[in-house]
């Protein structure tokens, strides 16, 4: 019993604490406390179903991301099917980790105009970022984009490797989701073709 009272009191001032110095935070639950002198906590339990949904959504959609490949030798063997194909080499950094990366994938790869754009035009190649496999050293190539834009982020390549153009992916957003007239504006811009 002693024990429970301790942890009880310890989380009672660290949870205290928490709301005197991090009023404004969304994580930090409410405490109070009833009549009989009860610590109540209070969630926010919108805020825990959203999470729920995201992690159901991210467990149905599709993987692109590999932590084992060897990006870089991926990249130079793009480069020379680039250069035969008269195609730009479309890189989307990010993670299997990152919802916002899986369902660009998922909206390109499901919506047929998109689709057809892509394939007709890109080599298309999914850059992993994760704590298995940073890919430091291609990131560091191009930049490091996604230290100042997040992920996914777009490293647009020419048909000799030579990036011509990066992307934050928060522009091509609308509403809760992506814009077809911007994702697809974004890849006709840097097609090879007119």
């Amino acid at each position: 019993m002693k024990k429970i009272t301790k942890n009880i009191a310890l989380f009672t001032f660290l949870s205290l604490g928490n709301v005197v110095f991090a009023q404004n935070t969304k994580n930090i639950p409410e405490v109070t406390y009833s009549d009989d002198k009860a610590l109540i906590v209070k969630t926010d339990h919108k805020e825990i179903d959203a999470k729920r949904k995201a992690a159901e959504e991210k467990a149905k959609l599709p993987k692109p991301y590999d932590p084992k490949a060897d990006a870089e030798k991926d990249i130079e063997n793009l480069i020379l099917i680039a250069k035969k194909e008269n195609k730009n080499i479309m890189i989307q950094a990010g993670g299997n980790w990152c919802i916002w990366c899986l369902r660009f994938n998922q909206y390109v790869q499901t919506t047929p105009e998109l689709k057809k754009l892509v394939d007709d035009n890109y080599l298309y190649y999914h850059l992993n970022y994760s704590p298995d496999n940073k890919n430091e050293e291609v990131f560091s190539k191009y930049g490091n984009p996604g230290d100042k834009f997040g992920y996914p982020v777009f490293i647009v390549l020419d048909q000799n490797g030579k990036m011509i153009h990066v992307q934050q992916s928060d522009v091509l957003e609308e509403e809760k989701g992506y814009s077809l007239k911007k994702v697809k504006d974004f890849f006709k811009t840097w097609t090879t073709k007119s």
